[in-house]
């Protein structure tokens, strides 16, 4: 469904690159999970494939389209949607905006169906204003209700447990997987949760700005704790020297 072909990255005027050559093919209707350590590229990744960031080299398709140069609201209206980590704040626009606005349905009562899915009260939240006033738990809850009207095939949640309490992690967590079985949609989360892998048909593992691995829990989960776990907590705080010392 979706295919980087090559793809790097390097943060404009300078020569480090933050994605190296990525190769990697998402499959129609499949549940994904992009982990790795913190600094690795999954978020990076994530936004050269909304369109956010634009790559150095090598192409993006979209069922079999060539979106490499489009822009985020051409790859938004071709079906591929975004969450953020931390959702952006909107001064002066109310939360009923942002959902008629995603969904371009004017009906109240439709829209606050998307809100009572992620667990807010209408009443309390469409006439407010989707700025500083709401928690960042909140802000999370009403992006995921407006890629809910919006329904593209193909959705990434950055990080979707950070900023929340457990209760709404649970419940957020359960209305994209129910949104993902039932419409046969491409789901991708990216996160280092456990509980977020275990759920998931394939893990995607990126270190250091390359693919280290794809595959399933069973296989990718003991290349995680064994050398990756090993890096991320003990040569990255300075522990040991390197990964072999690490390993004995």
């Amino acid at each position: 469904m979706l295919e980087l072909k090559g793809v790097t990255y390097k943060i404009p005027g300078e020569d480090k690159e933050i994605i190296k050559g990525v190769d990697l093919t998402f499959e129609q209707g499949k549940f994904y999970a992009i982990t790795g350590p913190n600094g690795g590229g999954k978020t990076s990744l994530a936004k050269l494939i909304m369109g956010i960031y634009k790559p150095s080299s090598g192409s993006i398709t979209f069922k079999g389209e060539d979106i490499t140069n489009l822009e985020i609201n051409e790859r938004s209206k071709k079906g591929i949607g975004y969450a953020f980590q931390y959702p952006p704040r909107f001064k002066g626009l109310r939360v009923i905006d942002l959902l008629q606005l995603a969904s371009e349905i004017e009906e109240r009562k439709v829209v606050r169906g998307y809100l009572r899915q992620v667990g807010l009260c209408p009443e309390d939240y469409l006439d407010r204003d989707a700025d500083a006033s709401l928690s960042g738990g909140e802000m999370k809850r009403i992006e995921i209700a407006t890629l809910l009207g919006k329904n593209p095939e193909f959705t990434i949640y950055d990080e979707p447990d950070a900023g929340v309490d457990l209760w709404s992690f649970d419940l957020l967590l359960n209305v994209i997987k129910q949104k993902h079985e039932k419409e046969g949609l491409t789901t991708v989360l990216i996160s280092h949760q456990e509980r977020i892998l275990e759920l998931v048909d394939e893990i995607v593992l990126i270190v250091g700005g390359k693919i280290q691995d794809v595959g399933t829990k069973e296989r990718i989960w003991p290349i995680i704790k064994d050398v990756v776990g090993c890096q991320w907590y003990k040569v990255c705080r300075g522990d040991v020297e390197d990964e072999a010392e690490c390993r004995r």
